[in-house]
C-alpha cells in the first residue's frame, strides 16, 4: 500500500523552490485585457446556482467565460479536448453530440461519430486536500476546464462508533445468539474507515474526470503529518491516519497511470503570490478564493496557464446512506418495527437519478410502501413521498450531489 517516494515526482528539488519556479516568477505574467484582479471583481459578485445547458438560452461573452470548457468523449467513450460552449452548440444543433452527465453530476457532451486523429494537450488536476473542504481545478496551458470544491466526509467516524454501541447491547442482551467471534483485524495494518471514505471520495472524483477529460499529470499539495517515536503515542494515533491516507491516495492514482507530482504549501503561496491570487479565510463559501485557487494554481504550475479563464465552480456533496438497523433504537409504538436504513427503494438503488413527469431532474431517496421518495439535485430536500416508480426515467446511479455556481448576476433564459 506504501510507496517511495522516490517514485513520485516533486515540484520541489531543494523542498523550498519548484524546478524553474524562481526564473519563472522573474518573468512577466500576461494579465487578463481588462489589467484589473480576477478577484476584485468576483469578490462583489454573489454566487448562485446556474444550470448548465449549452444548447439553449441566451449566449454573450460573460456567459462563454463563465461556463468554461465543456468535456467531450469521442462515440467509443475516448476523452477528448474539451471545447467551447459555442462549439457545444453547434455541435448538438447538428445532431453530431448528445448531453450526458456523468456520474458526478459533471455536464458533457457524447460525439456520434469518432474523429480521425484526435488531439490532446497537456492538461493538469490541481487537488487541494482539506479537513471539511477540498478544492480540485482542471487546467490546460491557456485555458480552465472545471473548478470543483467537495464537501469531506465527517460522519464515518460517528457512524461507525453508533453500529459499535448497537452491537453491543445486542450481545448484553438475554437471548439466544451465536458466540461472538475473534478481532479479525485487531493488530492489522489498516486504513480506519473514516480515513479511507475521506479519501476514496478524492479518488472517486478524479476518476470520473478522467472517463470524460484526458487528464496526465495530478498535483497535490502534500500533507505534513510526520509520526513521533518513543513516548507519543496519542500524537501518533491523531496524525498517523494522515499519513497512511495520503500514501494510499498516491498509489491508487498511480495505478489509474497518471503522474503524481507533490507540492509544499509554502509553494502554494508563492504561486499565489506570482498569480496575484487571492485566498478567502473563511473556508465553508462555496467560491473560487476558498479551496479551487490553490488547486488552480498548482495545475497552472505544471500547464504553465497565465490566468483563470473561469472562476465558476461545481460543488459536490457526498450523499450520506444509513445502514439497515436490525434494531432501532427507539421501540415504535405498538411494538411494531418500521423498515429503516438499507440501499434499495423498489428494487432501484438510492442515489439514482432520474428524470420525474412534473419534477425533472431528481434523485431516488427511500420509499414508502409503494411509493418512492425524490430529492432535489440541488438542495437534497425532499420533493415527493409518492412518485409513482414508472413516472421515472432512469439516468445513471450518483453518490455525490451536485450544483454548478456562478458569480453572474443575470439568470440564464
Amino acid at each position: 500500500m506504501v510507496i517511495p517516494t522516490q517514485e513520485l515526482t516533486s515540484l520541489s528539488s531543494s523542498g523550498t523552490t519548484c524546478i524553474g519556479l524562481q526564473e519563472w516568477l522573474d518573468a512577466s505574467l500576461v494579465q487578463p485585457a481588462s489589467e484589473e484582479s480576477l478577484n476584485s471583481k468576483s469578490s462583489n459578485n454573489s454566487t448562485r446556482l446556474c444550470p448548465i445547458y449549452p444548447g439553449e438560452g441566451k449566449h454573450d461573452s460573460d456567459r462563454e467565460t463563465a461556463i468554461g470548457r465543456i468535456p467531450v468523449v469521442s462515440k467509443n467513450g475516448t476523452p477528448l479536448m474539451p471545447c467551447r460552449p459555442a462549439k457545444a452548440r453547434k455541435l448538438i444543433a447538428q445532431g453530431k453530440a448528445i448531453k450526458k452527465r456523468n456520474k458526478i453530476g459533471i455536464f458533457y457532451l457524447h460525439l456520434q461519430f469518432d474523429p480521425h486523429i484526435p488531439v490532446t494537450q497537456p492538461l493538469a488536476i490541481g487537488v487541494d486536500p482539506g479537513t471539511k473542504y477540498e478544492g480540485f481545478s482542471i487546467v490546460g496551458t491557456g485555458d480552465t476546464v472545471v473548478n470543483i470544491m467537495s464537501e469531506a466526509i465527517t460522519w464515518v467516524k460517528r457512524k461507525v462508533e453508533q453500529r459499535r454501541n448497537a452491537r453491543k447491547a445486542r450481545r448484553k442482551r438475554n437471548t439466544r445468539r451465536r458466540k461472538n467471534k475473534k478481532n479479525r483485524i485487531a493488530n492489522q495494518r489498516r486504513l480506519p474507515p473514516s480515513t479511507r471514505a475521506r479519501w476514496d471520495v478524492k479518488l472517486r472524483i478524479i476518476k470520473q474526470l478522467c472517463t470524460i477529460i484526458p487528464i496526465q499529470n495530478v498535483v497535490v499539495e502534500d500533507i505534513q503529518a510526520v509520526t513521533k517515536k518513543r513516548h507519543h503515542k496519542r500524537w501518533n494515533t491523531n496524525f498517523s491516519p494522515l499519513e497512511v491516507g495520503k500514501w494510499y491516495f498516491y498509489s491508487e492514482l498511480q495505478k489509474l497511470k497518471l503522474n503524481v507530482i507533490l507540492a509544499q504549501g509554502n509553494e502554494t503561496q508563492q504561486l499565489r503570490q506570482h498569480f496575484g491570487l487571492h485566498k478567502k479565510k473563511s473556508k465553508s463559501q462555496p467560491i473560487f478564493e476558498t479551496h479551487c485557487v490553490d488547486a488552480w494554481v498548482l495545475a497552472a504550475a505544471t500547464t504553465r496557464a497565465k490566468f483563470p479563464t473561469t472562476i465558476s465552480i461545481y460543488y459536490i456533496t457526498p450523499l450520506q446512506f444509513h445502514r439497515r438497523q436490525l434494531h432501532r433504537f427507539q421501540f415504535a409504538k405498538g411494538g411494531i418495527k418500521r423498515r429503516y436504513g438499507g440501499t434499495l427503494s423498489l428494487g432501484l438503488k438510492k442515489g439514482t437519478l432520474v428524470t420525474h413527469k412534473t419534477l425533472g431532474l431528481c434523485y431516488i431517496g427511500g420509499n414508502l410502501k409503494n411509493r418512492l421518495s425524490l430529492h432535489c439535485l440541488k438542495t437534497g430536500k425532499r420533493l415527493t413521498q409518492n412518485a409513482k416508480k414508472e413516472d421515472c426515467t432512469i439516468l445513471t446511479r450518483i453518490s455525490l450531489r451536485t450544483q454548478f455556481l456562478s458569480p453572474l448576476h443575470s439568470e440564464y433564459s
